[in-house]
């Protein structure tokens, strides 16, 4: 509960220095950014990745959230191209609307609904799913979208370069081999771990801006309504076709398939310079109106 407490006291404080005259709102928000990237999230992968035990038993629910990306990218990749949206727009709602807030605000809804039962499915979609999503195909797409004057030919080396994907790559294979963290590094990255919900709303409170305009936007309302309602629809179609529907796990895997955007989801997209606003506009904006569309999964979930 502290941790939430600060992390919106963060978001508070972005906002506020965003309207301080001399304060460099857009250069404190990339320095925060960078530390993000280069740090909080190699050290969050080393610290969950390798823990993970790879099993058949894990493949449902974490499929979920690679099922969820996957279709935004199907989704709003042919609409982009459709529509010519141009790559930054599309990029962005691939990203951002492909991920689901399935930690930070995930794990207490879910401990809130469920009970203590439920968080540890919540935590395999998290790090299983989400979190190796936003190391590895959230990069992919950001370095496909994001430089219209780079060829494909570059991009998987732009991957590579990435840092939280290298770090990726060695925490699986630790995963795979069973090569656990060392303990002596455990509670460091903890605390460095424990930084990122607040670092990562200071960045969007840096950024943060509303207007008539962008609320108005059907980009924004087209990232929402995939999230919020089209990708919690699919999933429940299409898993209550392999899991028991009045099974916790499949209440959760809808759930958490139902959250508001991820807010990493969105620092990647800034990083790659994939519609900032719009982006810092659907994870901002998407944790209060997700209240009202969690409320009725739940409910129709019984």
């Amino acid at each position: 509960m502290t941790g939430a407490i600060i992390a919106i006291a963060c978001l508070f404080l972005g906002l506020t220095l965003q309207k301080v005259e001399l304060f460099p709102a857009k250069k404190a928000a990339a320095w925060v950014q960078s530390y993000l990237i280069h740090i909080v999230l190699p050290a969050l992968a080393l610290l969950y990745i390798p823990a993970i035990q790879p099993s058949w038993g894990l493949l449902l629910p974490v499929s979920v959230a690679w099922f969820t990306f996957l279709l935004s990218w199907a989704v709003f990749g042919y609409l982009g191209k459709k529509n010519n949206w141009g790559k930054n727009i599309t990029g962005c709602l691939i990203i951002v609307a492909g991920l689901a807030n399935t930690s930070f605000l995930g794990f207490p809804v879910i401990e809130g609904l469920y009970g203590k039962e439920g968080l540890p499915i919540a935590l395999l979609i998290d790090q299983g799913g989400s979190f190796l999503l936003v190391s590895s195909l959230s990069i992919l797409v950001g370095s496909i979208y994001g430089d219209h004057s780079e060829s494909l030919k570059k991009v998987p080396i732009k991957i590579l370069k990435f840092p939280p994907f290298g770090f990726l790559v060695g925490t699986l294979l630790m995963s795979v081999f069973q090569i656990s963290t060392p303990e002596v590094l455990i509670s460091m990255l903890q605390l460095i771990g424990k930084t990122m919900p607040s670092m990562a709303l200071l960045v969007i409170g840096l950024r943060f801006s509303v207007d008539l305009q962008s609320i108005t936007s059907r980009f924004f309302w087209y990232g929402l309504g995939y999230r919020l309602l089209l990708a919690p629809a699919i999933v429940w179609l299409v898993y209550s076709q392999v899991m028991d529907k009045d099974s916790l796990e499949f209440k959760v895997t809808v759930l958490e398939s139902g959250m508001a955007p991820m807010i990493t989801g969105s620092i990647i997209a800034m990083q790659f310079g994939l519609q900032p606003r719009l982006a810092t506009l659907l994870s901002g904006l998407g944790m209060p109106i997700s209240a009202i569309t969690l409320a009725i999964w739940y409910f129709l979930l019984g």
